[in-house]
């Protein structure tokens, strides 16, 4: 699923079900930085679509990666938005946040792309290639953000109702 905003379905639902325990920021920030090396292929035309970023050794190294940037970028943009001070992400959040993106990306695509070798270099098997088929992968993902998103407004409006804090 490259550059789709399927992967964030499950972040939706993450959110809304941790709340501030959670950042989105840096989960999404986590699904950016998966796709960039097949990103990379697609532009120079050479290459595994889906290489070492998309092994447990490298969603490893990009979820470190996002979660060191994601933290400072993500409070950044909850500073832009006026939320900074209310809304601080925590190193706990972001390393959750950072490693469910990064993670959860991996096994996602694995169950589609027969190019994700998740145990490279250890062996090239593919596990999980095919346990689900693609439109019900698509129809996870969409029920999942849809029910996240949901239940996070719902919870955001409640909250706002008893004139409560925003909720992180």
């Amino acid at each position: 699923m490259p550059f789709t905003p399927l992967h964030m379905g499950p972040g939706l639902l993450f959110k809304a079900l941790s709340q501030g325990s959670f950042s989105l920021m840096v989960f999404g920030w986590a699904q950016i930085l998966m796709d960039i090396q097949p990103l990379l292929v697609m532009a120079g035309g050479g290459g595994q679509l889906h290489g070492f970023s998309h092994t447990l050794i490298g969603a490893s190294l990009i979820g470190g990666a996002a979660i060191i940037s994601g933290k400072y970028l993500g409070q950044l943009g909850l500073r832009l938005l006026g939320l900074g001070s209310a809304c601080p992400i925590r190193w706990t959040v972001a390393v959750t946040s950072g490693l469910l993106g990064s993670y959860s990306h991996v096994l996602l695509d694995a169950l589609m792309h027969a190019d994700v070798e998740l145990f490279f270099p250890l062996s090239d098997a593919r596990p999980l290639l095919g346990l689900v088929s693609y439109g019900r992968l698509e129809l996870f993902c969409g029920l999942t953000g849809a029910l996240g998103a949901l239940a996070y407004l719902t919870v955001i409006k409640r909250r706002h109702r008893q004139l409560k804090p925003p909720l992180c």
